[in-house]
């Protein structure tokens, strides 16, 4: 189980956002999260990177950490079995594609530059970017940026990819395009987890639906 949610209630600026929360999360499976703007969404995502605290629980564990009572010193290794993706992709713009995600690489521990070059091959082959390597930022549309942004969550070998809106700034082909390979991504047993507005993907993407409303989080049975 890679998040195993029972009774959880958060808390944000002194309101609360949503309570009693059971959420499971399994080995490959793609689920989205959906719900009006301030329903929760982005909070709960939040909590499972530790980026936003719980308030209770009966149990919240993540990567088998308990993240009610994880400490400090013990998230940067939680997160590194992670891949994070955001809406607006995040990407240091003083540099080119490969030099992104080897900084990411040298970041978490990587030393020898002949295995951090197969890395970044190796992923952006994964997304279909191979020709943008010493491309900057700037020089991508939207679409290409959130692949680059893909390929940088997947460079440590996820279990797990937290996506909050990754195609809210992009057009309906390649937001399509864009989900339809984080689920790709799912047939390797990495989990995903995105939350997301475009209500027509679910029926083209199909996977598990979670609905944050009222204060609430429950599954949307098909």
């Amino acid at each position: 189980m890679i998040i195993d949610y029972r009774k959880v209630t958060i808390y944000q600026d002194e309101g609360c956002v949503l309570k009693d929360v059971d959420f499971r999360l399994d080995d490959g499976e793609f689920v989205y999260l959906i719900g009006k703007v301030g329903a929760g969404k982005s909070s709960l995502l939040k909590t499972f990177y530790c980026e936003l605290d719980i308030d209770s629980a009966e149990k919240a564990t993540v990567l088998e950490r308990d993240v009610d009572k994880i400490k400090r010193k013990n998230i940067p290794a939680l997160r590194r079995e992670m891949g994070i993706i955001f809406q607006d992709f995040q990407l240091l713009h003083d540099r080119t594609v490969y030099k992104n995600l080897a900084f990411v690489l040298k970041a978490t521990g990587w030393k020898k530059r002949q295995e951090i070059d197969e890395r970044i091959n190796e992923v952006l082959t994964n997304v279909g970017m191979t020709d943008v390597k010493d491309k900057m930022p700037h020089e991508l549309s939207g679409g290409e940026q959130q692949r680059i942004a893909i390929a940088r969550a997947l460079l440590n070998k996820p279990k797990v990819i937290i996506a909050d809106e990754p195609t809210g700034n992009l057009d309906p082909e390649t937001a399509e395009n864009i989900v339809m390979l984080l689920k790709d991504i799912t047939r390797t047993g990495t989990a995903v987890v995105m939350s997301t507005h475009n209500i027509p993907m679910l029926d083209k993407v199909p996977g598990i639906v979670y609905r944050c409303e009222d204060g609430t989080l429950h599954e949307v049975k098909a």
